[in-house]
């Protein structure tokens, strides 16, 4: 970084530290503990689709290596690993791991943000996330902010989500109260305004 850089206050991006994603599991149980949220086995990748062979080529190589892993890993012979789009543009890959197996969904997640941050799709991804249910199955979302390497709750209203991903309503209370509860467990965004609503997501 040069002199002008440090006037100007601009600085480098700092390359996104994604084995902050395995503090997951720890989260997890803590959320279990003390707010009765169980995590669902479900979790997704969120990332700009970008038109062209070498980039057709890695998404299709992510979901035959995570295909591969959990065809080991489970009997169940219906497909866990699926791509969609949503209203936006954006493409999702979502997991499913039996829901006990945490560790399991977090590996799935953290290798295909590496594959595609290797692959020099790093300012395409998004967001992860993995999804939770508590006793009334209220849905949670713990989500990852790739560009800023920080976590946010996110817990949609039941029933209040638009047709087209949005305008819904959310649990600002709950949110909050999560923030609480797994501040020691996972570097928690402090900008609620990057707080963004995923309404709609798969995993969620």
């Amino acid at each position: 970084m040069g002199l002008l850089d440090v006037i100007l206050g601009r600085s480098k991006p700092v390359r996104p530290d994604l084995d902050r994603l395995f503090a997951l599991p720890s989260a997890a149980l803590t959320l279990q503990a003390g707010a009765g949220f169980r995590p669902t086995g479900l979790g997704s990748v969120c990332f700009a689709t970008v038109e062209g062979g070498a980039f057709d080529g890695l998404r299709q190589e992510v979901g035959e290596l995570l295909a591969a892993g959990l065809r080991e890993d489970t009997e169940d012979s219906g497909p866990q690993v699926e791509f969609s789009q949503d209203g936006y543009g954006y493409t999702w890959l979502l997991s499913r791991h039996p829901a006990e197996d945490t560790a399991g969904l977090v590996n799935d997640l953290h290798a295909v943000n590496t594959l595609l941050q290797e692959g020099g799709f790093g300012p395409q991804l998004l967001c992860s996330l993995m999804g939770f249910r508590d006793a009334g199955q209220r849905p949670l979302a713990l989500v990852y902010l790739y560009k800023r390497g920080t976590f946010y709750p996110f817990a949609p209203v039941p029933g209040g989500e638009g047709a087209s991903g949005g305008p819904g309503r959310r649990d600002n209370g709950l949110e909050l109260q999560v923030r609480a509860l797994l501040g020691d467990d996972l570097r928690i965004e402090p900008d609620l305004a990057r707080w963004f609503p995923v309404w709609g997501a798969p995993g969620l």
